[in-house]
């Protein structure tokens, strides 16, 4: 797996150089990695929001902090203009080793171990991926940041004549977590060992350990521990106009298995180098996509966005293939499988939940990244051999129960449905089965530890529908019964898909009876998905726009179209397509006064106004309704609406707005690259045949490169003729040439190569695209 991605991950800069060359070009093509804004919507960060100094799924995410109390508010913060450490983990769940340079005066040296902050200004600073720059004012240090994929690399420049030193915060609140028992060991003159331990948080219930491996360039002098804080800093004598260099490599099993990432990682101290591979690793990932036309800001927004989809989810096993067990009662160390070389065959992972990735991820990996649906795929399944569970948001290598559901299942099926995943299909099968049944995750609601109640599973089995609320009481979070009778009906669908493609008819008979479920939230008296309690009786005082009574993390107007598997019948339920329609359009009107979401943050979604928004493409629950058109016989109306969406929600390079919502670990950033591919897929990609959906991309020319190693083709490309903002609607299209009268194409057709034409126009043809079948 591994050679094939290194191989193949040349390929795109090894194109543009050949264009170029074939071309005679002799201005310089601004690398992709150049394009990335990581600044933008940094006023709004939570704890793994922002990245700098780190590599595409990097156990290492080293950046600067700003603020650092809370998973929420906290991380590198634009708004705030003091540094207060940088730090190597900002994880789901998870926080480590913040380090602070210094310069120590001698009258208050002791103070430094609760005075250290430091100003700095933006105007002094610079950001891309894989380097961050900037000037503690205080101290007139110039610090440098850069890392491999599990080393964060310092470069340090200290003004002459003050008294160099590392203040390492190895304790106290850091992120999500309260960091505590933080050791510091000096091995050698310039080598440090040590470990500090993420307390438990109401999301990950158990302590989860950082080991690290700390190398200077410079020897140390000596270190001093307050007594106070029990943290540490590190002296050193005049660096004499010397820069210090400080490499940490960590690791979640052993200060051993932190050494050994050193060196495999990073043995040398070419900082300049680090920072040029960085910035090539950047470079091959971001150019699987290219795009060709459009202004400089939708590129350079386009490519922020695809960068986010890239990271957020990190590796947790070390580069030996070493990782951390935490599922069972005691912790252990597990070891990954190995290939023939010795090398572990796929990366083991932390990630935040998996709710929403059907219309994100799912399709935006399965096209572009099939080795992460891969390995993703591989690592939930070493969850499951190992806890018995397959997890919808791992952290510290155990189960959060973050979010509702069985989240995991169509993702999976998806990698399944794609030729991606091929192998060990019952044993998946079982697993995903596992969950959808008691004693899976489904009765769990979110962050349920000890009870499986929240969830209401039972209910849903013997009633079809889960009751609001839950008659038994407040188990967890998003006990939201309408939502999660809806949630599980088109989970239920896609793990009906798997049954049916390993044949096993009784299952899949099963499970498609569930899916029907969500009908029996439908009340049709309001034409809206509406609360029932236990007895069966509808919600009193019902209020469609009433944020989060029944529904979670939204409103009845927004997920009473969460029926991704079964949109006909939807509309049948309302009376029609006609009516479906038009109730779908008036929604879309009223959301685009506000903006389609509510406010530029997530936490702006409890605003008593902002809530009521019956469309909101700033939180996952109605991302795809733009694309219900589609299914509604109206596909003009899915290219007016998610060009409006694209230049309204995900437009612009500020600092204090971007993704409108949370941005949730690159599934926002994913669908933000989709909508201005003007690719869709309603079903997550878990239908017997996956399918992409138009829209009206943004670009005139969208070049994907696919991996030879899951595809048979070389590229596929999407040229849009006459396009711009007011040309937005499809005329004509034609796929290889042959011409295409409607809005599905094959997965299989894409990945086998060839070349999209759509000729836009500023008026809609409602001839086009009208007739199609499932």
């Amino acid at each position: 797996m591994n050679l094939k991605r290194t191989a193949f991950n040349l390929f795109p800069i090894l194109f543009l150089f050949l264009i170029s060359c074939e071309n005679n070009v002799s201005e310089t093509i601004t690398p992709i990695a150049d394009l990335v804004v990581p600044t933008v919507d940094t006023a709004n960060s939570r704890w793994f929001f922002f990245s700098s100094a780190c590599r595409p799924f990097g156990m290492v995410n080293l950046s600067p902090d700003t603020q650092t109390g809370g998973a929420w508010g906290s991380g590198y913060r634009y708004n705030t203009d003091t540094i207060k450490g940088f730090s190597h983990i900002h994880a789901w769940q998870l926080a480590g080793v913040s380090v602070m340079p210094v310069i120590v005066d001698e009258e208050g040296e002791s103070e430094l171990f609760s005075d250290y902050y430091s100003h700095f200004s933006h105007e002094t600073e610079k950001i891309t991926p894989g380097y961050h720059l900037l000037e503690l004012d205080r101290y007139q240090i110039k610090a440098e940041l850069t890392s491999t994929k599990r080393v964060g690399f310092h470069r340090y420049a200290f003004p002459k004549g003050g008294q160099a030193a590392i203040l390492f915060n190895l304790n106290g609140m850091l992120g999500p977590s309260l960091m505590k028992d933080g050791t510091l060991t000096q091995t050698s003159e310039t080598v440090l060992i040590g470990s500090t331990v993420n307390s438990p948080t109401i999301r990950r219930p158990k302590d989860c350990s950082v080991f690290f491996n700390a190398e200077f360039n410079t020897p140390i002098s000596h270190i001093e521990q307050d007594t106070a804080t029990g943290n540490y800093l590190v002296h050193f004598d005049e660096l004499e106009d010397k820069e210090l260099l400080l490499k940490v490599a960590i690791s979640y099993t052993s200060i051993q298995n932190a050494g050994v990432n050193m060196q495999e990682e990073l043995p040398g101290w070419d900082f300049d180098q680090v920072v040029s591979d960085s910035r090539q690793e950047w470079n091959k990932w971001l150019g699987r996509i290219e795009v060709e036309g459009g202004t400089l800001e939708q590129q350079k927004r386009f490519y922020t966005d695809l960068w986010h989809a890239l990271q957020g989810r990190r590796t947790i096993s070390d580069v030996n293939g070493a990782y951390p067990d935490n599922t069972g009662t005691n912790f252990r160390i597990g070891q990954l499988p190995l290939d023939a070389n010795g090398k572990p065959k796929f990366n083991h992972y932390n990630s935040d939940a998996f709710w929403g990735a059907q219309w994100t991820i799912n399709t935006l990996w399965g096209l572009a990244y099939p080795e992460m649906m891969d390995e993703f795929t591989a690592s939930m399944m070493q969850y499951y051999k190992d806890g018995g569970l397959v997890p919808r948001g791992p952290s510290g290598g155990n189960y959060t129960f973050v979010m509702t559901g069985a989240s995991a299942t169509p993702f999976m099926v998806s990698a399944i449905q794609k030729g991606i995943v091929k192998d060990d299909l019952e044993e998946i099968y079982q697993a995903l089965k596992k969950n959808h049944l008691p004693g899976g995750i489904m009765e769990k609601a979110g962050y349920e530890h000890k009870t499986a109640l929240g969830g209401g599973l039972s209910y849903y089995i013997d009633k079809g529908f889960v009751p609001h609320p839950i008659p038994e009481g407040q188990f967890g979070y998003h006990q939201d019964g309408a939502s999660l009778t809806m949630e599980y009906a088109y989970q239920d669908w896609t793990l009906a898909q798997l049954a049916q493609k390993l044949g096993k008819e009784e299952d899949y008979t099963y499970f498609m009876k569930r899916s029907q479920n969500y009908q029996h939230v439908f009340d049709p008296e309001s034409a809206w998905m509406r609360p029932k309690d236990v007895t069966g009786n509808w919600k009193a005082d019902f209020d469609p726009y009433e944020h989060e009574h029944g529904f979670n993390e939204s409103n009845a107007a927004q997920s009473t179209w969460f029926v991704p598997h079964d949109l006909p019948e939807l509309a049948e339920l309302m009376g029609g397509k006609e009516a479906a329609t038009q109730k779908l359009t008036q929604a879309f009107e009223t959301a685009a006064t506000m903006g389609f979401t509510a406010g530029t943050s997530h936490d702006r979604e409890l605003h008593p106004e902002y809530s009521r928004i019956p469309i909101n493409y700033g939180n996952q629950p109605s991302i795809q309704t733009a694309f219900v058109f589609n299914y509604l016989d109206q596909p003009w109306q899915t290219q007016y609406w998610s060009r409006e969406v694209v230049e309204s929600v995900y437009e612009g390079l500020s600092s204090q707005r971007g993704f409108n919502g949370d941005e949730d670990q690159g599934l926002m950033g994913s669908l933000s690259v989709l909508m201005k591919m003007g690719l869709f897929s309603m079903k997550g990609g878990s239908s017997p045949q996956p399918v992409y959906e138009l829209g009206s991309p943004i670009f005139d020319q969208i070049t994907i490169h696919l991996n030879p190693g899951y595809y048979s083709g070389r590229t596929f490309t999407i040229t849009t003729k006459n396009n711009s903002s007011e040309n937005r609607y499809i005329q004509s299209a034609s796929l290889n040439d042959v011409p295409l009268n409607h809005w599905k194409i094959p997965h299989w057709q894409v990945v086998s190569g060839g070349e999209l034409t759509l000729e836009m126009g500023r008026a809609p043809n409602k001839n086009w695209g009208v007739t199609w079948s499932e």
